[in-house]
Formats: C-alpha cells, sequence, structure tokens
C-alpha cells in the first residue's frame, strides 16, 4: 500500500496515536521529570522550564500528562483486549452452539447491561481493592457485554452462509467453525468496534478516578488529573483543562484510524467479490 494512498485524516489519527502511544511507552526517558517529583510552587504558570506549568502539589504537568498517558493506555488497552477476547469468543460461541448455551448466555449479558455501567462499575470498585488488575478485569467484563451482542449478531449472520455451511459437511469442528470461518469474516465490524471500545475503556476508567475509585495516588491517568486541579478552574487555571483535552484528542485520533482501517477492509473485500 503506498503511503501516498492513506487520506489525510487518518494520517492525523496515526501521527496523534503514535505520539500518545510513544509517550506512554518510554515515559520514564521522555518525562522531564520524575511522576510524584515536586519541583515548584502551586499551579505555577506555563514557563521555559515548566511548558505546562505545575499542578495543584508544584509537581511539574507535562511529566505528570507523559506518566498519566502510560496509565491511561496502559489499562484501557488491556481492558479492551479482555473485552474482545471475552465478548468475541462467547458471542461466536453462542451463535455456533444455539440452544440452551445461546439462550442463557443471552440472558445474562442482557442483565448485566440493565444495569448501568458506572453503577455497576462504582458498587463493585468499592468492595474491592481498587487496584490496576481489578480495574482491568471489572473494565474488560462489563464491556464484553457489548462486544457479545455485536460478535453475536454478526456471527448468526455468518453461520449460515453457504461456506460454513461446507466446512460443517465436512466435518469440521466448532472450534474450526469459529476461528477459521466466522472470525475472519467479522473482522470489519470488530475493527470498528475495536476503536469506539478503547476509547469507552479511557473514558471509563477517567470517570472512575475523578471518582475516587479509579487509579490512585500517587499514580493517577488523565481522569484522576483532571480530579487533582478541578478546583483551579475557579482561579482560571488551566490544569484540569489539559488532561481533559488530551482524552477528547486521544478519543478523535483513535476513531480516524478505526474509521480508515474499516474503510480500507471493507474495500478490499469488495474488491475480492
Amino acid at each position: 500500500m503506498a503511503l501516498r494512498q492513506i487520506p489525510v485524516t487518518a494520517w492525523i489519527g496515526l501521527i496523534l496515536t503514535g505520539a500518545f502511544a510513544f509517550c506512554a511507552i518510554f515515559a520514564p526517558w521522555v518525562a522531564p521529570h520524575g511522576n510524584g517529583e515536586i519541583v515548584g510552587d502551586v499551579w505555577e504558570p506555563m514557563s521555559a522550564a515548566h511548558w505546562l506549568g505545575t499542578d495543584n502539589l508544584g509537581r511539574d504537568l507535562i511529566s505528570r500528562m507523559i506518566y498519566g498517558a502510560r496509565i491511561t493506555m496502559e489499562i484501557a488497552v488491556a481492558a479492551t483486549a479482555l473485552s474482545f477476547s471475552l465478548g468475541s469468543i462467547l458471542g461466536f460461541s453462542a451463535a455456533v452452539f444455539g440452544g440452551w448455551f445461546d439462550t442463557l448466555m443471552s440472558r445474562f449479558v442482557d442483565l448485566l447491561m440493565s444495569i448501568p455501567t458506572l453503577i455497576f462499575g462504582l458498587v463493585v470498585l468499592s468492595v474491592l481493592p481498587t487496584n490496576a488488575l481489578t480495574l482491568i478485569l471489572v473494565m474488560g467484563i462489563l464491556d464484553s457485554t457489548r462486544v457479545y451482542r455485536l460478535s453475536r449478531a454478526v456471527a448468526v449472520d455468518i453461520n449460515v452462509m453457504d461456506f460454513v455451511e461446507a466446512a460443517k459437511l465436512r466435518g469440521e469442528g466448532k472450534a474450526w467453525i469459529i476461528f477459521r470461518e466466522i472470525l475472519p469474516n467479522a473482522l470489519s465490524p470488530l475493527v470498528a468496534e475495536l476503536g469506539v471500545r478503547f476509547i469507552f475503556a479511557v473514558l471509563f476508567l477517567s470517570a472512575l478516578s475523578f471518582l475516587g475509585l479509579g487509579v490512585q495516588p500517587p499514580d493517577s491517568d488523565w481522569g484522576g488529573m483532571v480530579k487533582e486541579n478541578k478546583d483551579g478552574i475557579v482561579f482560571g487555571i488551566p490544569a484540569a483543562l489539559i488532561p481533559a483535552a488530551a482524552i477528547a484528542v486521544l478519543a478523535i485520533s483513535v476513531n480516524l484510524v478505526a474509521d480508515w482501517v474499516l474503510n480500507r477492509t471493507t474495500s478490499l473485500k469488495g474488491g475480492r467479490g
């Protein structure tokens, strides 16, 4: 694929997403100061020494943003991977096996989806210890219900197609049909959903941290940084608006990449047909 064939919007999304990923991966080497290192007074303005100023405790804000990117993206990526692995496998299995398994799984997912996700997460996290593993499990399991609904709906349509019926007549097992017949043909809608689910994980984590049940101090994700610096908004200090803007930019950039990938995979399938 020639680079000039990539649209401008996709380039913007790729560059921004790549920049966030680079900061997340190389945070200890990129950040000018340590994550919890106090380097100045409270809420200092932007300057040559501190490009984004300081936060509510006098820590370098750009360093906190870089480390926050690492924590935010690590947890969001892990939760998204868990939700897609769990939701897609169960959704494909429900479509292929059918019967009581399909009914049981669908009703259980309906039960989980009937409870507001944020409230459910707050209740669970108020009982369990709040750490990265717990956040990933709670976010991944709750988000897998959306992936399950999508993957099951797609798999039900694919499961009755001729090539799947031919595989069944050849005597192929359920695992072969799920991973070799259904999964490759269900990638397009799943790729589109992947970007949405990742951004939902970022927003969900930010909401939990803002409410005090997400990433715990001294570490902080972008949502926790908004909470830490929200009192400065009254005095015209933008320390809380910078992480909020970073969340918005990340959401837009990932969606631009996901839209491009979806359009490309769809056009490739159309060309083969």
